[in-house]
């Protein structure tokens, strides 16, 4: 579940999220071929959350595999892998379900997964690992998170199977939950609220005891941890996902005080940031005050480079140009430059140098 990252010179690709056509032009400015293959010898790293949202999730699956399984490119799990391997049915993801949701309709059309591909999907994903590191970079989906890696370290080898082992994490927290009283005490309120929480056009509070026990939970498991982030009780509430939400993410490289270089994705940065978007996330940003460029962090070496593909179906819903704004973007190391799958080329800004906290 933790493994080493290769050696030598690599790019490394934000979240893709379904859009096919968006990393092959990428793979191709990079000068890789079709199984990752190139000339200087190169080496493709993937953040996770290939999949969900986009036009054509089976074909981006298709390339990815294709290039781990010859050599020539890393995996890291993602949130949205991770609700795969679990059997979760989430906005986005009914491309390998094949149930006609409903709150999927949005990202129509799309491609769906053929059925009998489904286990040989889960058998790849099942042997990636949730973080890459070498002496002088890691890699993880959301948060380099020092108690949940050193988790993954204490583990047996061989490693309990993800299944058991993830819920193993999370039975013990709900009974820690449930010992300390927070259980009860969201409970109490969720149902004081039932009537509002699924309503953005409500007025809702912010629920104490709700954040403490969502906290408590996210906090309680590293794969959680490792794959969407450090949370935090919200200052504010604010309506995503088609709830009212009482935690915030937490900007975790603002306390990160060791010397090796992250790079994660996750967490929707932009390369321009409008007064108003259809795809802004409504949660605070983690992001204000740093230029897109920018490495991070209490010690600058911290950098997201998931620049809000994701968000790509929004703009094709809405008629607006595709891509500009919401680029897929690799980082070249340790060149530290970003490629855009448009063509664009862009010199990180701050590695090394401390950002302040927004």
């Amino acid at each position: 579940m933790l493994q080493a990252l290769a050696q030598g010179p690599l790019d490394i690709i934000g979240d893709v999220h379904g859009e096919a056509d968006a990393l092959d032009q990428l793979l191709a400015r990079l000068g890789y071929d079709a199984l990752g293959r190139h000339a200087q010898r190169r080496r493709l790293v993937f953040v996770g959350d290939l999949c969900d949202r986009g036009p054509d999730t089976p074909r981006v699956f298709a390339r990815v595999r294709g290039i781990v399984e010859a050599g020539n490119g890393q995996l890291v799990l993602g949130n949205h892998e991770l609700n795969l391997l679990r059997g979760e049915r989430k906005d986005g993801n009914d491309w390998f379900w094949r149930q006609d949701a409903e709150r999927d309709r949005k990202y129509e059309p799309y491609v769906r997964l053929p059925g009998d591909q489904r286990q040989a999907l889960l058998r790849f994903l099942m042997q990636q690992p949730f973080a890459l590191e070498r002496p002088d970079l890691r890699v993880v989906h959301a948060a380099w998170h020092a108690p949940s890696i050193q988790a993954l370290r204490q583990l047996p080898t061989p490693a309990p199977q993800l299944h058991a082992l993830f819920d193993h994490w999370e039975a013990t927290t709900e009974r820690q939950l449930a010992d300390g009283g927070q259980f009860a005490a969201s409970q109490a309120e969720r149902s004081s609220w039932a009537a509002a929480l699924a309503n953005p056009r409500s007025s809702v509070p912010l629920l104490p005891g709700v954040a403490r026990y969502e906290v408590g939970r996210q906090m309680g498991n590293p794969l959680r941890v490792l794959t969407s982030g450090l949370e935090q009780p919200g200052k504010t509430t604010f309506f995503a996902g088609g709830q009212w939400r009482f935690v915030e993410r937490v900007a975790w490289w603002d306390h990160y005080q060791e010397p090796v270089p992250v790079v994660v994705g996750h967490f929707w940065r932009r390369v321009q940031y409008p007064a108003s978007s259809p795809h802004a996330k409504a949660e605070p940003q983690l992001f204000a005050g740093i230029a897109p460029e920018a490495w991070h962090g209490a010690h600058g070496n911290v950098f997201c480079v998931d620049f809000s593909a994701g968000g790509r179906f929004h703009e094709r819903r809405h008629g607006q140009p595709v891509g500009h704004t919401t680029p897929l973007t690799a980082l070249r190391w340790p060149e530290r430059t970003l490629m855009f799958d448009h063509g664009g080329e862009l010199p990180t800004s701050g590695f090394g140098r401390p950002v302040a906290p927004a």
